[in-house]
């Protein structure tokens, strides 16, 4: 059970290799050995799987929030990542072939394994949050492989759409699923699956239910979602095949099919699912008959599909939910194949235009075979897999009579959406294969390379073979997985050929008749259907959306935008006041409590006043830049000794070593800004700010004694009285920082580094020069870095850096740590290149700033991983004492690693930084690059 989590991590986690090799069979055989691997360990649990049972392995991950690094293989489960792997091991040889030697398949195959393990993980996830993670997976990696052609516009749009719906339907559903574990209490599907009656008797149930739904419908395509996924048709074939047959828009299903125990059997549901699938179902069927380019005639039919799926989930009854899930099983088989063999028309002839082939029967008689199953199957013509499920599905929607007088309306569009299922399969064959002859293909039409059409052979072999013997091939496989959605509610049923002459029979002979009759009477359709199209381009109706989105932004930006920074801040400030007094509107309690006010003493006093005397004074001489720097540094060397007079040396530290890198950085901006500042502020513009700084001053000075004068809970005894047992160390705010809130450090590092190098990418390429004379018209000495400064600093560097180190040592249980010894380094490494200049102080620093911030991210990571090896939450710290001789008994933490991420982040973030600052005025700043 160990070897659960790799089959999702090793498709994620070996998604780089490919790219390590330039050969394109390397790229291959790389890609296909970590998808085989995966496949492997997952047959490794069939045993288990086919006897009813459900593997489960799990570990506390992040236990405050319910989330746990959890995955089981039901028998859904293990049905749907047999799909992904299988389908997507065929992928992988069909691209080898497909894809052009100008190409990046190094690339491509990173992103496709990336992609791959994002689904596993959907499928194979115990825990909703990490389920929902994997699922936002899938949206960036899609992305990626949607626009992999991405000098191609349509590929741009494509893959920008895409994102926008599914990452849009991926936070609606998101909070679906926070409502639904606050309902049950839990996070993990076992507990969800066991709480029908708690999930269906809850106020909250119906809300949870459309926002859960939102996420399906639009990773499924769903209308009025559908528009996206045709557009998609940009990527890559390989992708198309992969995305329509077994991955990303089957996500959607397999949530439903996921959560159909406890939502499902309400009329909630039914008046929801069911009539979104079959609209879908219908519109999506009728759109795919008068697609011209191939590939957008199957990606229709894989909408229509998928509403077919919708549906019969939405009837809700076991029997139902049987036939979904074996028509998933039958419809990745049928669909991949069909888009490989698309793309293998595309491929040898130039062009996937339907007006432009005709008479390919000629050229390429295996590929017209191969496509004429495939397109039988997608029609539902007996003795093919499609038929099957067809024929169940066709059953099924006779059954329901939930729309009282009007339920003749299911069977109706059924049927209906099946006549057009049958017309598009018999123009996909007849129009490229037959149909006359070509004039003017972009390629002569030929036969592929075996290994090109050998995926598609192997998928239309099992088309055939499930087709004519489905109780010993497929049976066993659908049993399995419905047997795990269903549990006791599994319909006794047997699949077959033959089930006598019944009314569903009639309607599938019904279909295939009227489909051929709708071909032939298709010029007619297609006038109606061009009258249709005008009004219902999902398209441009989404394209109209976004727009007038923007022309709304951009009015509300021009409205409050005018690029005054002290309209801004009045803005912000004035809100901030607003917000901070309206919940004492109506408040009658005293505005005072009952606790006492601290003594003043002198020292105290004088101070404050010193802090208010000098922050004054920041603004009254801020066009004096320097004194205003003065003044500034001054409020911080003050706050400094505020942190020391209460007891607060961890904070008094870092506040001065923070003082020191913020100094050098406005040092640094101010010169290259303007010697002056103009003139801006109005009397009336002064009289606001006088007015809001004093309210707002006023606001916080009467909230903080509000707060004081009245007894408050604190947190801190629990701190104070577990820092030593629980984390090993007396410093108790470094304690904090590394163990018990270790996850909050490890996110604050993250956006530390994500801001640095947000940094450096908008200084790269900057070239200003700063000025070449002070106020007073006198040039800047010659002399850039003067003997004295260079002869002190350079001693002082050695002695800083062991000082930094006894502080980061000392920090588990004196004042100190990472953080603090970090800043320290860094100011004393930033002081060489201010000394001494950059070429001298790089010729001895050989090392890039952006390795050090990368290790230290690294190694808290992977600090954090290091306690699972034992079974802990993520970042769970521990200690011990050792003694040596001479040495004596002292005490060793694990926490000391996080702490040197945590130093290593910070030195690598603020070098980055500086340096990189100090480039920019550079005349030849090409040796700075790296950050160095």
């Amino acid at each position: 059970m160990t070897t659960l989590p790799l089959i999702p991590l090793l498709p994620l986690l070996g998604a780089i290799i490919p790219a390590f090799f330039q050969n394109r069979n390397a790229n291959a055989l790389s890609a296909g050995a970590i998808a085989a691997t995966s496949l492997l360990l997952l047959l490794g649990q069939a045993p288990v799987v086919f006897q009813g049972a459900m593997p489960i392995a799990s570990w506390s991950w992040i236990p405050a929030i319910g989330l746990n690094f959890a995955f089981r293989v039901s028998g859904f489960g293990f049905m749907f990542a047999f799909l992904i792997l299988f389908i997507g091991l065929l992928i992988v040889l069909y691209a080898r072939y497909y894809l052009s030697a100008s190409d990046p398949m190094g690339r491509f195959y990173c992103y496709l394994l990336f992609f791959m393990g994002s689904m596993l993980g959907i499928v194979l996830s115990e825990n909703l949050l990490l389920l929902m993670m994997f699922w936002e997976l899938t949206s960036i990696s899609s992305f990626l492989l949607i626009g992999f052609w991405s000098y191609r516009t349509d590929a741009r749009e494509g893959a920008r759409m895409a994102l926008v719906i599914t990452g849009g339907g991926g936070l609606a559903m998101l909070a679906g699923f926070l409502v639904l574990g606050n309902i049950v209490g839990s996070f993990e599907l076992s507990d969800i699956l066991a709480s029908k009656e708690l999930i269906q008797s809850h106020p909250h149930y119906l809300m949870m239910l459309i926002l859960v739904l939102l996420g399906a419908f639009t990773k499924s395509a769903q209308f009025p979602f559908q528009f996206w996924l045709p557009h998609a048709m940009a990527a890559p074939t390989p992708v198309s095949a992969y995305l329509h047959s077994a991955t990303m828009v089957k996500a959607g299903v397999f949530l439903l099919a996921l959560l159909f125990p406890v939502l499902a059997g309400t009329p909630e549901w039914f008046f929801i699912v069911t009539p979104v699938g079959l609209i879908t179902l219908m519109f999506a069927a009728h759109m795919a008959l008068f697609k011209d380019d191939l590939k957008g005639l199957l990606a229709y039919s894989t909408v229509s599909h998928l509403g077919l799926i919708t549906l019969l989930f939405g009837l809700g009854s076991p029997l139902a939910a049987f036939t979904a899930v074996f028509h998933i099983l039958n419809h990745a088989s049928f669909k991949a194949g069909l888009f490989m063999l698309a793309g293998i028309i595309d491929h040898e002839t130039g062009t996937r235009d339907m007006k432009k082939l005709a008479g390919l029967w000629k050229y390429m008689p295996l590929t017209g075979t191969l496509t004429m199953i495939g397109c039988a199957s997608m029609a539902g013509v007996p003795l093919f897999n499609g038929f099957l499920s067809k024929e169940m599905f066709l059953a099924e929607t006779l059954m329901p009579n939930f729309f009282g007088s009007l339920s003749w309306i299911v069977p109706l569009g059924a049927t209906l959406a099946a006549v057009f299922a049958v017309a598009y399969s018999i123009r996909m064959v007849h129009d490229v294969f037959f149909n006359g002859v070509a004039h003017d293909l972009p390629k002569k039409p030929h036969e592929p390379p075996h290994g090109m059409r050998l995926p598609a052979e192997i998928l239309m072999v099992v088309c055939i073979a499930v087709g004519i013997f489905p109780a010993a091939l497929a049976g066993p496989m659908v049993n399995v997985a419905a047997g795990s959605i269903l549990g006791a509610d599994l319909p006794d049923y047997h699949i077959a050929i033959w089930h006598g002459l019944n009314m569903a029979l009639l309607l599938s002979v019904v279909a295939l008749v009227g489909g051929a009759l709708l071909y032939w009477q298709k010029a007619k359709a297609f006038d109606a259907h061009a009258w249709f199209i005008t009004r219902c381009d999902g398209k441009n109706n989404f394209e109209v959306i976004i727009a007038n989105i923007i022309r709304a932004a951009r009015a509300v930006t021009a409205t409050l935008e005018n690029g005054s920074l002290q309209r801004y801040l009045a803005l912000f400030v004035g809100a901030a006041i607003v917000l901070g007094f309206s919940p004492f509107l109506g408040d009658s309690a005293p505005f005072l409590g009952d606790v006492p006010m601290t003594s003043v003493d002198l020292a105290t006093l004088v101070m404050a006043a010193i802090l208010a005397i000098c922050a004054v004074a920041t603004v009254v001489f801020h066009r004096q830049r320097i004194v205003a720097l003065i003044m500034l540094s001054a409020v911080g060397l003050i706050v400094s000794l505020a942190f020391v007079r209460f007891s607060a040396p961890d904070l008094a530290l870092t506040q001065l070593s923070v003082e020191v890198v913020s100094i050098i950085l406005l040092l640094k901006a101010l010169h290259y800004l303007p010697r002056t500042t103009p003139v801006e502020s109005s009397s009336t513009r002064r009289w606001r700010d006088i007015v809001l700084s004093l309210v707002a001053g006023g606001g916080i000075t009467a909230l903080m004694m509000a707060f004081l004068t009245r007894p408050y809970d604190t947190i801190a005894g629990f701190f104070l009285e577990n820092s030593v047992p629980g984390g090993g160390g007396t410093n108790v705010v470094n304690v904090i920082l590394v163990d018990f809130r270790g996850f909050d450090t490890m996110g604050e590092i993250t956006v530390l580094a994500m801001a640095a190098l947000g940094i450096y990418a908008l200084l790269h390429g900057m070239r200003i020069s700063g000025p070449e004379q002070d106020d007073a018209g006198r040039e800047w000495s010659k002399d850039r870095f003067p003997m004295i400064l260079a002869t002190l600093t350079r001693p002082i560097l050695p002695l800083a850096l062991l000082f930094s180190v006894y502080i980061f040592l000392r920090g588990h249980n004196e004042p100190g740590g990472g953080f603090i010894a970090g800043l320290i380094t860094a100011c004393v490494l930033i002081l060489q290149y201010i000394a001494s200049g950059s070429d001298w102080t790089r010729a001895r620093l050989k090392f890039d700033n952006h390795v050090i911030m990368a290790w230290g991210l690294m190694i808290a990571a992977f600090t954090g991983l290091a306690s699972w090896i034992f079974g802990h939450p993520f970042l769970t710290s521990t200690f011990t004492y050792l003694t040596w001789p001479i040495v004596g008994k002292f005490e060793v933490a694990s926490a000391i690693a996080f702490d040197l991420g945590v130093y290593l982040t910070v030195i690598g973030c603020i070098m980055v930084v500086l340096v990189k600052l100090g480039a920019i005025g550079r005349a030849n700043p090409a040796g700075m690059e790296g950050g160095r």
